[in-house]
């Protein structure tokens, strides 16, 4: 055979090769196709291509496995169990960037679906390559490394903690600066996956100098940026007031407050979400968001928004008004109870309507005006229809309970007690009469007012129904004259039955 021939066997070798693994790296695409190439042993065809001589082979191979381990966590167990990851992991630092892309991808692939499988990649020391890759001159290496190392930290604390060690969170940074957009939405969705977990791996985003950079992004005009920023500084903000205030001091306000009416949806409730996470931590972080106008703009969000996009502004709202009761009255001033009574009478899900209740409490909590702001709305009748109903979550009855109490200890709105009385359970029944025997000894107006509409006629059925009542309605019987006390106890009409069973008629 002569040598020409010899190499036209071995070209043809190549050329099936080629064929092979971009055939396989093109069936995998369609997912109704993988189940025929894991029965058909792909995996263990794919691994020694991995090493093939021809780049483009090896490419296209580990395109292939990337978009097999992406389709499941079973493949993805396949290539762990394949050693596949440790081949990559080799190969990763000599080769040209379209190799990179590709071996990231698998990377990336193997690593989202478990924490277990994020840690065979960690084992695999494939995070140590992955951050030499961010600082690779193509655009495109670095955005799969980034994205790879979100999903390992995605996972839980210790799994960030790696990505720390490893020297990644610098370099994210860094790449974030980078003019390319795509760059920039993975790395910052990268920083908010790691600091998530912890105030210590927040601090560490904190400290490489993310945050300056992050912050002017909140007004970019890219939405998928915008949320993945807004993610992140709400990500930061949630563990501790001092990294709150470095989200604070950034300058976010009032810019966040504009993505509340972002055309898409998704930034606009990660921007509720940073707000309620800044809010909640102190009076004066409340009072800034409120002097920058943010009181009126979480209203009109919770107004314009709907089920689970609502929840971060309702929250939000919560906070600013638990603080004190001048920024409560600012909540009232925006008009804000009239979307949390919305809420709490629209919504589906009950943690959503508990959410309301809360906030409804911490509004009506502070003084009478306060509480008959919540009065006047009719709120308390639907907080006692959330205790009543059988279906409602313990958390939705807890946080009712809760708020119908710090209202009705406040309330001097006697029309909306009144009424109150008579739907609520034992247990409010007994917090409305003792706010009314505070509140009958001072106002004669008030008594005549528990009379005539049948208050206390009903009141004094109490004791009979529920005898722990019975010194509280002694007490409010205490307020009326005996006559009329008499008259309206239930035992009065049966004494003149009775009377009337003794009476001999003149004849």
């Amino acid at each position: 055979m002569s040598s020409n021939a010899v190499l036209d066997v071995f070209e043809k070798y190549q050329k099936a090769r080629v064929q092979f693994v971009q055939k396989v790296a093109e069936l995998a695409t369609r997912p109704q196709n993988i189940d025929a190439l894991q029965g058909a042993g792909v995996m263990r065809l794919l691994r020694p291509l991995l090493l093939d001589v021809v780049p483009s082979i090896q490419q296209s191979a580990a395109m292939a496995l990337g978009r097999l381990a992406n389709h499941s966590d079973d493949l993805a167990e396949d290539v762990v169990a394949n050693e596949i990851l440790p081949q990559l992991v080799y190969s990763l630092g000599d080769q040209n960037r379209f190799y990179k892309k590709a071996a990231t991808y698998v990377l990336r692939s193997v690593a989202k679906h478990s924490p277990e499988l994020a840690q065979a990649v960690v084992d695999s020391g494939a995070l140590y390559s992955l951050t030499t890759c961010l600082e690779d001159f193509d655009p495109g290496v670095k955005e799969s490394a980034a994205w790879a190392i979100g999903y390992i930290a995605s996972h839980n604390q210790a799994l960030a903690h790696n990505v720390v060690d490893a020297g990644a969170v610098p370099l994210l940074v860094l790449c974030i600066q980078e003019p390319e957009l795509t760059l920039k939405r993975v790395c910052a969705s990268a920083l908010s996956d790691i600091c998530k977990h912890t105030a210590e791996l927040a601090q560490a985003v904190v400290d490489a100098g993310a945050v300056p950079y992050l912050a002017p992004m909140v007004q970019h005009e890219d939405f998928k940026l915008k949320r993945q920023v807004c993610a992140c500084l709400a990500q930061i903000a949630k563990h501790e007031v001092d990294l709150a205030e470095v989200v604070v001091e950034a300058e976010i306000f009032p810019s966040i407050l504009r993505c509340l009416k972002d055309n898409d949806a998704v930034v606009a409730k990660n921007a509720a979400t940073c707000i309620r996470e800044v809010a909640k931590h102190t009076p004066e972080m409340a009072k800034l968001i409120v002097n920058a106008g943010g009181s009126a703009a979480l209203v009109d969000y919770v107004l314009k928004s709907s089920g689970n996009a609502r929840l971060p502004a309702i929250m939000a709202i919560g906070y600013i008004a638990a603080f004190s009761e001048t920024l409560a009255l600012a909540i009232i001033v925006s008009k804000g109870v009239q979307p949390l009574r919305l809420s709490l009478l629209e919504e589906k899900d009950d943690h959503i309507k508990a959410a309301a209740a809360w906030a409804i409490g911490q509004v009506g909590r502070h003084s009478s005006d306060h509480a008959r702001a919540i009065a006047e709305a009719d709120i308390l009748r639907l907080l006692i229809a959330c205790l009543k109903d059988e279906g409602s979550s313990q958390d939705l009855v807890r946080k009712s309970k809760r708020s119908l109490k710090a209202i009705i200890n406040k309330c001097t709105h006697y029309e909306a007690l009144e009424n109150a009385l008579r739907e609520a359970p034992a247990g409010t029944q007994r917090h409305i009469l003792e706010q009314f025997s505070n509140l009958l000894p001072n106002d004669s107006q008030a008594r005549k007012s528990f009379v005539k509409q049948g208050c206390l006629q009903y009141t004094l059925t109490l004791d009979e129904i529920n005898p722990e009542l019975k010194p509280l309605v002694e007490k409010i019987s205490d307020n009326f004259p005996a006559e009329i006390v008499n008259y309206y106890s239930p035992k009065y009409a049966k004494g003149l039955l009775d009377n009337l069973d003794n009476h001999q008629p003149a004849v």
